[in-house]
């Protein structure tokens, strides 16, 4: 049976992190609350943790999951030296919030997030505490909206667990979330490119500042 724990105190209490924080390190999918949607969350350091997550999700393992970070400093260590200024740009101007950005991986990071392309990564820095302190703690989650592939997004804690069923290890209730999924934008050899629309209106990205 999927735990439930209240995650609505801010900051997030000690205990709850504690728990969150050891069912991701044994490996475990943890659903977790964010400023766009619920999302699964799981530690890709873990060999095997990724893949429990797309086969809960029923996620195909060529769509790659996305990496949410606690701080800039943290998403440029994933990212490694090669990352563009438009991209920094963007970084600055919408993080935190609902914008990925797609951008060269650091060589040898060894994590297992699917998708054909293993020379890149996307990476967002959440407007929410949750994900926030568990990478803080724990270091960058892999993670992917809570919900069956191709299904909507259910809005509240209780509905995330009732759509996945006891192969969740553990939710954090953070209140409802009805955001719009992140924006994704590749930033590549310092082209910036629209590969899904969502919170943040794509036409106002790439207007610029």
């Amino acid at each position: 049976m999927t735990r439930l724990l209240d995650a609505c105190a801010v900051p997030l209490p000690a205990p709850t992190v504690a728990r969150a924080v050891g069912a991701l390190r044994a490996g475990e999918v943890v659903a977790i609350p964010t400023d766009t949607v619920y999302g699964l969350a799981a530690d890709p350091r873990v060999p095997g943790a990724t893949s429990t997550l797309f086969a809960l999700k029923g996620r195909p393992p060529e769509v790659a999951l996305p990496v949410l970070v606690a701080s800039v400093e943290q998403a440029l260590a994933v990212a490694g030296p090669d990352v563009a200024q438009p991209a920094l740009a963007l970084v600055e101007r919408w993080w935190p919030g609902g914008l990925t950005v797609v951008v060269p991986r650091r060589e040898g990071l060894g994590w297992e997030l699917g998708g054909s392309d293993q020379s890149t990564v996307g990476l967002r820095l959440p407007a929410h505490p949750v994900p926030v302190a568990l990478a803080g703690a724990l270091g960058p989650l892999a993670v992917s909206s809570a919900n069956r592939h191709g299904r909507p997004t259910p809005a509240t804690a209780p509905e995330v667990i009732e759509e996945l069923g006891p192969g969740l290890a553990l939710a954090l209730d953070g209140g409802p979330c009805r955001g719009a999924a992140s924006t994704v934008v590749s930033c590549i050899e310092g082209t910036v490119r629209v590969l899904r629309e969502g919170a943040v209106p794509g036409a106002r990205i790439l207007a610029g500042p």
